[in-house]
C-alpha cells in the first residue's frame, strides 16, 4: 500500500531528498568537453568503418569468409565506440536530469512559497510555469524548516565552497530559492588553478578517462595554462587524445609520455606555441603531417613508441635543438633530416637503421649523435663536416671502418665504437686531437693493431681497447701522459707484459717510456760500436797502405 502524503511537509522533504541524491553536478567545461567528445568519436568511427568498405582480398580468399572478417572488424569498432562514448552520455544524461529539477524546484518553490489569504480564502493561485533556467548544479537546502525551500539564513553558499565531490576542475554554480519565490543561479567559474595538484605535478591521483581529459582540455584552454604535465596520467582506455587538444594554442611544454596513445590528433599542429613534446614510452606508430606546423618546437622526444618511419615534413622544425628516435622501428631516416641545422642532439639507438645519410653532413650545429643498438655497416664521410660534433657513439653496430674525414673532427671528445667489425682504426682519427674518451673494445678477432700515431692524442684520458687480437702497443702510447683509464685485457699483449698492463695507464705509459729509452741507448750504443769498429777498420787499411802491405 503507497504511503499517504498528509502534509505539505512531507511533500517537500521528499522532493529534498530525491534531489539531495543526485550525483554532483558535471560542470559547463566539462559538458562541452562531452559533447565534443561524442563528435570525435563518432568522426573517428566514420573513418575506421569506411576504411573497413574499402578492404581488399585476394582471389584465394573466399568470399564469404572475407565478409565475416569486415562484419568481425565493424562490430568491434561499434564497440569501442560504445565504450568510449559511455562516459560522456552518462555525463550528458546528468546534466540532462540537473535540468529537469531545476525546472521542477521552481515550480515547488512557486508553490510553498505564496503565504495563506488572511481573511482564510484559499491561496493564491501559483504563477505560471517559469522557463528552464540556465544549467546549474542542485540547491543547498537549509537544515531548518522543511517547508521553506530556501538556504538557510546565512545565504548562499561562498564560492569556496562549491566543489563537487569527485573534485572536478570546474567550480559549480548553485541556484538559490529563496522564500519569496525569487530563483537566482550564478553561472560556473573556471578555478584558478584549473588543474589538480596531482595532476599538475606528476604526483599520485586517480588517472583520468578520455571525457577527463577533454574536460581537461576545455578548462587549460579557457585558463591559458602554458605547462601541462600527464605524464602516467591517463587510464590505460585512453589511446587517442581528443581534437580539442589543439585549442591549446598557447602550450609551452606538453608531457603525454608513459601512456597508451596510440595516435596523434592532426590538431597537434594547432599548438603553435609549443618549444617541448614528450611523447616517449607510448604506442605511436605514425605522425601526423601537421606535426611540422610546430614550428615553435626546441625538445621533441619520441623514444620507446612504434615508429616505422618519419614524415618528410620533420624538415620543417628548424628550430628543433632535441631530437630522440629512440627505441622505436625506424629502418631509414629521411634525407630531410640534414634541414635541422640548429640541431645539437640526435639519439636514434635501438632502431634497425642501416645507413645515416649524407645530408647528417648538413646539420651544422651537431654537437651529440648517438647510434648504438643499430644495423650500421659504415659511417658516411659527411660526418667529418660537422666541425661541432663532440660525443659520437655507434656501439653494438657492423662498422667495419671509420670514414677518413674523421680527422677534421675539431671538437670530438668521446668517440665510441665498441663491439662492432673494425679491423683497424685510421690514421687519420689520431688528428682528431680533442678525443678525451676513446672506446674501441670488443671488435674481437678483427682489431689487430693501434694506430702508429696514436700519441698524437693528447688529452686522451680513458681508452679501452679490451677484448681485441692485439699484441703490442706502437711507441707513440708513451706520448698519452693524461691517460687514466686503460681497459686493456682479453688481447694477447706481449707489449707491455700483461702483468704491466694490469697495474693502470701510467704504468703502460711508464714502460713505454722506459722500453723506447732503452730501445733508443741500445741502438745509440751499437751505432757507437760499429762506429769505433769502423774507424779501427779504415784506420789499419791506411797504415796498411802506408807500409806497401796492401792486399788485394
Amino acid at each position: 500500500m503507497e504511503k499517504r502524503w498528509e502534509s505539505t511537509d512531507q511533500v517537500v522533504e521528499e522532493i529534498m531528498r530525491i534531489h539531495r541524491s543526485l550525483p554532483p553536478r558535471p560542470g559547463i567545461d566539462e559538458v562541452e568537453a562531452a559533447r565534443d567528445l561524442i563528435q570525435n568519436v563518432d568522426k573517428e568511427d566514420q573513418a575506421r568503418l569506411e576504411a573497413i568498405a574499402k578492404l581488399t582480398k585476394s582471389s584465394e580468399v573466399p568470399e564469404e569468409l572475407f565478409m565475416v572478417l569486415q562484419e568481425m572488424k565493424k562490430a568491434f569498432v561499434y564497440f569501442q565506440s560504445k565504450e568510449q562514448k559511455m562516459e560522456a552520455l552518462k555525463l550528458l544524461d546528468l546534466e540532462s536530469i540537473h535540468t529537469l529539477f531545476d525546472d521542477l524546484i521552481q515550480r515547488a518553490s512557486s508553490c510553498v512559497s505564496s503565504p495563506p489569504s488572511s481573511n482564510g480564502s484559499a491561496p493564491a493561485p501559483a504563477p505560471a510555469r517559469p522557463p528552464p533556467v540556465t544549467p546549474s548544479p542542485a540547491p543547498a537546502f537549509s537544515s531548518g524548516s522543511p517547508t521553506s525551500l530556501n538556504f538557510s539564513e546565512k545565504g548562499p553558499v561562498k564560492s569556496k565552497e562549491l566543489f563537487t565531490r569527485d573534485d572536478s576542475y570546474v567550480a559549480k554554480a548553485k541556484s538559490s530559492i529563496y522564500g519569496d519565490g525569487i530563483v537566482t543561479s550564478r553561472q560556473p567559474r573556471i578555478l584558478d588553478s584549473t588543474l589538480q595538484p596531482g595532476i599538475a605535478s606528476g604526483q599520485d591521483g586517480d588517472k583520468l578517462s578520455l571525457i577527463k581529459l577533454a574536460s581537461l582540455i576545455e578548462a587549460s584552454a579557457k585558463k591559458g595554462t602554458q605547462d601541462l604535465n600527464l605524464q602516467n596520467k591517463l587510464m590505460d582506455q585512453v589511446e587517442w587524445l581528443p581534437d580539442s587538444i589543439g585549442k591549446l594554442s598557447g602550450l609551452v611544454t606538453l608531457d603525454l609520455s608513459e601512456n597508451r596513445i596510440l595516435v596523434l590528433p592532426n590538431t597537434i599542429g594547432g599548438l603553435s606555441s609549443l618549444t617541448k613534446l614528450d611523447l616517449h614510452s607510448n604506442r605511436i606508430s605514425q605522425l601526423p603531417d601537421s606535426i611540422g606546423n610546430l614550428l615553435n618546437l626546441v625538445h621533441l622526444n619520441l623514444s620507446g613508441n612504434h615508429l616505422s618511419s618519419l614524415p618528410s615534413v620533420l624538415s620543417r622544425l628548424v628550430r628543433l635543438e632535441e631530437l630522440d628516435l629512440s627505441s622505436n622501428s625506424l629502418s631509414v631516416l629521411p634525407e630531410s633530416i640534414g634541414s635541422l641545422v640548429n640541431l645539437k642532439k640526435l639519439d636514434i639507438e635501438t632502431n634497425d637503421i642501416e645507413e645515416i645519410p649524407h645530408t647528417i653532413g648538413e646539420c651544422s650545429s651537431l654537437k651529440e649523435l648517438r647510434a648504438d643498438y643499430n644495423k650500421l655497416k659504415a659511417l658516411p664521410e659527411a660526418v667529418g663536416k660537422i666541425t661541432t660534433l663532440e660525443v659520437l657513439s655507434v656501439r653494438y653496430n657492423n662498422v667495419r671502418q671509420l670514414p677518413t674525414t674523421m680527422s677534421s673532427l675539431a671538437n670530438l671528445k668521446e668517440l665510441d665504437v665498441s663491439f662492432n667489425e673494425l679491423e683497424s682504426v685510421p690514421e687519420s682519427l689520431c688528428f682528431a686531437t680533442t678525443l678525451v674518451k676513446l672506446n674501441i673494445g670488443n671488435n674481437f678477432a678483427d682489431m689487430r693493431s693501434l694506430p702508429r700515431s696514436i700519441g698524437n692524442l693528447e688529452n686522451l684520458e680513458v681508452l679501452d681497447i679490451s677484448n681485441n687480437q692485439i699484441r703490442f702497443l706502437p711507441d707513440s702510447f708513451r706520448m698519452l701522459t693524461r691517460l687514466r683509464v686503460l681497459r686493456a685485457e682479453e688481447n694477447p699483449l706481449e707489449v707491455p707484459p700483461r702483468d704491466i698492463a694490469e697495474k693502470g695507464a701510467q704504468a703502460v705509459v711508464q714502460y713505454m717510456t722506459d722500453l723506447v729509452e732503452k730501445r733508443n741507448t741500445k741502438t745509440q750504443t751499437v751505432k757507437q760500436k760499429k762506429s769505433w769498429v769502423q774507424m779501427c777498420f779504415f784506420s789499419k787499411s791506411n797504415k796498411r797502405k802506408r807500409n806497401g802491405m796492401e792486399f788485394v
